[in-house]
């Protein structure tokens, strides 16, 4: 639920990499239930191998809205796959935002639009920062039911 919840978000945002990557991790969390119901310890270590590479895009994620090192959401359009401008959807719809279009900009290319973002609650960043700790969570108990699941179904075909 909350993988399909943030590809919704990421969709509205037009984050082409967190949607690809999302999407690979929906087919993930789907092979490793059907593991679990058939009883195959390698689709679930499959899944557990995935949940190591899920950690670390989602620290990637972290690290990027919180522009640890040489990260930038100014000058990288990593997200995007430098195919356009398009940001978060929650810079412009987060909590308690006010939208305000600036007119006659010379900024924005001739196909987009300027804005200036006030009054937010809570900052987009940290709403995908949580968003990004939450999957963490999610898969480091992901992680440990897999494994230990696995370790079951390897003893009971060895019996």
């Amino acid at each position: 639920v909350a993988a399909l919840e943030r590809q919704i978000f990421d969709f509205l945002g037009y984050q082409w990499a967190p949607i690809l990557a999302n999407f690979l991790h929906i087919m993930a969390v789907i092979l490793g239930i059907f593991g679990t119901i058939q009883y195959r310890s390698r689709y679930l270590m499959m899944y557990a191998v995935w949940l190591v590479l899920w950690v670390g895009w989602n620290t990637f994620i972290i690290c990027f809205y919180l522009e640890v090192g040489r990260l930038s959401q100014d000058r990288d359009f990593i997200m995007t796959f430098n195919t356009s401008l398009h940001r978060s959807w929650w810079m412009e719809n987060g909590p308690g935002c006010l939208v305000t279009p600036v007119m006659n900009s010379n900024l924005a290319p001739e196909d987009h639009h300027v804005i200036t973002v006030s009054g937010c609650l809570l900052d987009y960043q940290y709403i995908e920062v949580v968003s990004s700790a939450t999957q963490i969570f999610l898969a480091l108990f992901g992680f440990v039911y897999a494994c230990y699941v696995s370790k079951v179904f390897l003893e009971e075909e060895d019996s």
